[in-house]
Formats: structure tokens, C-alpha cells, sequence
């Protein structure tokens, strides 16, 4: 299997994916204020982190893929390392920074009220 039809194959899962995980209730709108900005911010990161997971597993799947392949073909194990270790610092650096949203906003929101 090409890599051009891995990738189309790996695109169409992430893109059906997508609203079955992004997928929110919908709610009535309330007054202005900092709760709506500080829940836009929220619902920004959200998505933003969730996007970045579906990336990150996508990349593990290929990578993981790859390595089972590669017949013991250096090069081959050799990319198949580097997409696995890519992807988990990756995926690392994407927790960090949703953990830390959350801890900033949540700062931010008693500081100013909310």
C-alpha cells in the first residue's frame, strides 16, 4: 500500500471522525461577560487539543505501521522510531499546553471574576 493511499485512508478516518467527537450541545446564548470569553477560550482549546490527538493517532497508527512492515529493513525501522518518538512528544507537548490553558484561564478567572 503506497503512502499517498495510507494517507488518504488515514484523512478520511480523522475527517469522519471529527464531528462525532467535536460534537457539543447547543445551549441558549446568556448575557456578555467574562464567563463568555473564558468559555470560548475554553471551547477553542478543546477543539484545538482534541484536533492535535486525532493528529498524534493518526501519526501512531503510521508510524506503528511502518515499524510492522518494514521487514526488518533498517531505513524502514528507522523512520517508524522517529514517527513513534515525534508523535509522543508531540502528543506530550499538547497535553502540557491544554493543562496549562486550563490552569491560566482558571487563574484568570478568579483573579477578574467570572
Amino acid at each position: 500500500m503506497g503512502l499517498k493511499k495510507t494517507s488518504l485512508i488515514l484523512a478520511l478516518i480523522i475527517a469522519a471522525g471529527l464531528p462525532i467527537i467535536l460534537a457539543e450541545p447547543a445551549f441558549a446564548q446568556t448575557p456578555g461577560g467574562v464567563s463568555n470569553v473564558e468559555n470560548f477560550i475554553r471551547s477553542v482549546i478543546t477543539v484545538l487539543a482534541g484536533l492535535a490527538g486525532l493528529v498524534a493517532t493518526g501519526f501512531f497508527v503510521a508510524g506503528g505501521f511502518t515499524y510492522i512492515t518494514s521487514s526488518g529493513n533498517p531505513e524502514q525501522l528507522d523512520k517508524a522510531k522517529r514517527t513513534l518518538t515525534w508523535s509522543a512528544i508531540g502528543l506530550a507537548i499538547v497535553i502540557a499546553a491544554f493543562v496549562l490553558a486550563n490552569i491560566v484561564t482558571t487563574l484568570a478567572t478568579q483573579a477578574f471574576g467570572g
